[in-house]
Order: C-alpha cells, then sequence, then structure tokens
C-alpha cells in the first residue's frame, strides 16, 4: 500500500504542533508502509520526500489562493497512491482533489478547525472564507477524519453537523519519549537568559490568538516576584497580536526582573534545555485541539497548568500531573473568555499553587512523563492509523 502524505509543514519548514506530529507519523508509519510526503516549500533531501512551491503567477495572491496553487500540484502527483491524507486546511484541498481526480480514498487529519478561529481572518482577509470552505468540503468529502482528541470530535460533529459521526476516529497526538526528555545543562540555560536557581514559568507557542499570551502576561503580574517568567514565543500571525503582545511584554519587564522573551525558534536541544531549568509550563490557551507542546513539557519532567478547554484535560489529569484552569467562553467560535479577569485570577491562582512548591511541582513532572510513556507514543498511534488505511484500501 502507498500513502501519500500532503503536509504544507515538514522538516525542516516546521513552525506549529502540526508539523510536529506529521513528522513524527511519518517516522513511525515508513517502518512498514510506503509512505510519500508532498509538502509546501524547497525541496528536502530525503527519499520519497518532495517540496512544491507557489506557482509564479500567485507569487503575490492571497495566501489562500497561493496555497490552492500548491495543492493542485500535489494532487496531480498523487496519481498512483492507494491513499491520501492531508493535515490542516492548507493540504486538505489537496487530498480532496487527489481522491476525486485518481478515485482514492482521502483521509484529513484534523489539528484545528477554521470556524473555531475567526481571528484568521486579521491574517488571510477574503481568505479566510476560502480556507473555511476548503475545509469544509474536504470534510465533508473524506472517507475518514481523525480527530487528535475527544474535545476536537466534539468540535468536529458541531462545525460540521452533516458529518456521519461513524467517519470521524480519535487518534491522539503522540511524543517520542527518546528525543523529548530532560535535559539540565545550566550554562545553556543562563545562556537563554533563565537562571536556573531560580522558580521559573515557561510558556512556549506562536504569538496567535488561540495561545492566549496577553491573558498568561496578564496573569504574570500577580506571580511571586521571584518567579521568572520565560516566554519562547515567536512567529506572529499579525503585526497587531505582535504590536500587543511586545506592548505586554515590556509592562511586565518594566514591573520585574526575570521577565525572558526568546522570540527566535529554538532548536529541540535548546527547548529541552529551557524546560528542564524551568519549575512549570503553562498553556493558557483558548483553543488548542490537543496541544503537543504539554506532551513536549511532560515528557521533560514538567507538570503543565492549562486552560480546561478543547483536548488539554484529556492530557493533564488535575492534581497529578498539573492544573486545569476552569474558563467560561463565548460561543461565537472565538473562545474568548466571558470573564476576562476571572480567568486571569484563576490561572495566576493555579500557577502559584503549583510553582510555590516545588517538591510538589517535582512530583507532578513525574508523574507527567510517566503519563506520556503510557498513553501518547508514537509507536501505538503509528499501528492506529495504519489499521484505518486498511479499513479504507484492504
Amino acid at each position: 500500500m502507498r500513502v501519500d502524505l500532503l503536509t504544507r509543514e515538514y522538516p525542516p519548514n516546521i513552525y506549529g504542533g502540526a508539523g510536529v506530529h506529521v513528522a513524527e507519523l511519518v517516522r513511525a508509519l515508513r517502518t512498514d508502509t510506503d509512505v510519500i510526503v508532498r509538502a509546501f516549500g524547497d525541496p528536502v533531501d530525503e527519499p520519497d520526500t518532495f517540496g512544491y512551491g507557489v506557482p509564479e503567477e500567485l507569487a503575490g495572491a492571497n495566501g489562500s489562493i497561493s496555497t490552492l496553487g500548491v495543492d493542485l500540484q500535489m494532487a496531480q502527483d498523487a496519481g498512483g497512491a492507494d491513499l491520501v491524507h492531508s493535515h490542516t486546511w492548507y493540504a486538505n484541498a489537496a487530498g480532496h482533489l487527489a481522491k476525486l481526480l485518481h478515485g482514492i480514498p482521502h483521509v484529513v487529519t484534523a489539528h484545528s478547525l477554521e470556524p473555531l478561529r475567526p481571528w484568521k481572518a486579521e491574517q488571510l482577509g477574503g481568505g479566510y472564507r476560502v480556507s473555511s470552505w476548503i475545509e469544509k468540503t474536504a470534510f465533508e468529502g473524506a472517507d475518514r477524519v481523525i480527530a487528535v482528541s475527544e474535545g476536537m470530535r466534539r468540535d468536529i460533529l458541531h462545525a460540521y453537523p452533516s458529518l456521519d459521526p461513524e467517519k470521524v476516529t480519535v487518534v491522539y497526538n503522540g511524543i517520542d519519549l527518546d528525543r523529548w526528555k530532560p535535559l539540565k545543562d545550566d550554562e545553556r540555560a543562563r545562556a537563554l537568559g533563565i537562571d536556573p536557581e531560580r522558580p521559573a514559568v515557561v510558556f512556549v507557542g506562536r504569538i496567535t490568538r488561540q495561545k492566549g499570551l496577553p491573558y498568561l502576561l496578564r496573569a504574570a503580574r500577580l506571580l511571586p516576584k521571584e518567579v521568572q517568567v520565560i516566554l519562547c514565543a515567536g512567529a506572529p500571525d499579525t503585526p497587531e497580536i505582535m504590536a500587543e503582545v511586545t506592548r505586554g511584554v515590556e509592562a511586565l519587564q518594566a514591573e520585574r526582573d526575570g521577565v525572558v522573551w526568546i522570540d527566535r525558534l529554538l532548536s529541540q536541544e535548546e527547548l529541552r534545555v529551557a524546560l528542564t531549568a524551568s519549575t512549570v509550563f503553562v498553556c493558557p490557551s483558548v483553543y488548542e485541539p490537543l496541544g503537543i507542546v504539554n506532551l513536549e513539557a511532560m515528557a521533560c519532567g514538567l507538570p503543565v497548568v492549562g486552560t480546561a478547554t478543547g483536548g488539554i484535560p484529556e492530557v493533564i489529569v488535575d492534581g497529578v500531573t498539573g492544573r486545569l484552569v476552569p474558563i467560561q467562553q463565548a460561543d461565537d467560535g472565538t473562545g474568548t473568555p466571558t470573564n476576562p479577569d476571572a480567568f486571569v485570577a484563576e490561572l495566576a491562582a493555579a500557577l502559584i499553587d503549583v510553582v510555590s512548591d516545588p517538591e510538589r511541582a517535582a512530583l507532578m513532572g513525574a508523574a507527567g512523563r510517566l503519563r506520556a510513556e503510557t498513553a501518547f507514543s508514537w509507536t501505538s498511534i503509528g499501528e492506529q492509523t495504519r489499521a484505518i488505511y486498511r479499513s479504507l484500501v484492504g
């Protein structure tokens, strides 16, 4: 069986959790499955892996239209595959068109949903309507939709009620436990601006509305003064959200020391160093299908404080591997807290509870590592994904 996996992100061009998922899934599948990767960007020096650029004629087009230009090339080249598997709306059109063109099954993995990210209109303008149409068409035409959490499955069926629930299957995100483990290196931590002798709260994520960074910056003002705030945050969606975060960080730095903002993409080793040097990981997202960063932090032995939304409650065991922060959210698709002040206060309280007791924090971190080992292995995820392929191809 030949599977053509279609994706925007693939190493070395990874900027989010979907790219991490794709890279690890391909590694797990290729142990006994013929997988051809078709990704956006320059050609990659890896067997059976192909990169696709935007056609020259579309170089200045709206991002949604230039995306379709890449998808058309991918769909054409998928001839000969037994099945196509697409990831994110960027590649969903390629998968849907390949299904129609070549008469083969199409599997979609849902890492996020356009109806639940209305702020994308800030980034894409009218292209957000195009991306939403692509996703809806691909999901409704797919032979199987994989959700990365039960929370995501509920969101999919709510957003696209015409879908047959039997076609929507949960396969969790995973974590490579050999690559993700504690890496204590005080010298490298200091080079990143982190004092390993002080307690620290660490955030890792893109600067986008869904990650909730502005709420964290407000909550950080309530933390004890000795607690560092480590922000590994970059790749802003828009100049507006970048400006908002910049103002928040500068205001926080004016009030307290130990506020470290790392806006470049850290290597995997550097990120392990930053996580290991910290006391607690925070995920203040207002929308998060699962959150691979939470698994990475757990694998590095950190307790995780996260918002009780989306798939996060399926990762964090409240009081055991970290803390869940309650949130009441608007039902307009934005995920905006209906009472932002209450959410900020609850987030600060949970962080203080964990960071103020280093011994208990360490026990939670150990429990988190054990949970990552038992519930989120890529070997199991690869097996579940192959089973889906076999059910469609035979």
